[in-house]
């Protein structure tokens, strides 16, 4: 009866180790997991693009990377445009982080679209821009920038006549 006793304490003993060893090794991925949790991580060839919104001129494609721009949460958004897209005299009621992606992105600010008093922000470029400051924008050829703030994000058109949400 020992011996048997003695056998199957050992298998226990062995079980317990067992469990123990798995736990172990699932206790990384658990933290892995865990501390993933709330990540977003996406290649380009993953990025979503569809129709910007009405607000914007036609031709702009765009892709929500993380967040919702309508809500009062943070958010990081890409605007692919077309050669020759503007954007007239605007503002936004929260500010905004503009990086270059790809292209040049040319930025004006005051309350006259003035092509030739543009700054051209290049490729890797960064721009930062204050609630409420008027501003307009253009590209001569595609470019694609990623805007990253806090929304609600809304476009106000200095003219209404150029509001294409409105036309």
């Amino acid at each position: 009866m020992k011996a048997h006793s003695s056998e199957h304490g050992a298998r226990q003993a062995w079980l317990a180790a067992a469990i123990l060893a798995l736990l172990a090794a699932a206790g990384p991925a658990n933290a892995q997991e865990a501390a993933a949790a709330g990540m977003e991580m996406i290649n380009p060839d993953a990025v979503k693009w569809g129709d910007a919104p009405a607000s914007l001129p036609k031709g702009a494609k765009l892709a929500v990377l993380y967040g919702d721009p309508g809500k009062d949460v943070p958010f990081v958004i890409r605007l692919k445009t077309p050669a020759g897209y503007k954007v007239p005299p605007h503002w936004h009621t929260q500010a905004e982080n503009l990086t270059v992606i790809s292209g040049t992105l040319y930025l004006g600010a005051g309350d006259k679209m003035d092509m030739a008093h543009a700054h051209a922000l290049k490729t890797g470029g960064f721009h930062y821009l204050p609630a409420k400051a008027h501003h307009y924008a253009f590209s001569k050829t595609e470019t694609v920038v990623q805007i990253h703030g806090t929304g609600p994000l809304d476009i106000h058109y200095l003219d209404p006549k150029d509001d294409p949400s409105a036309k």
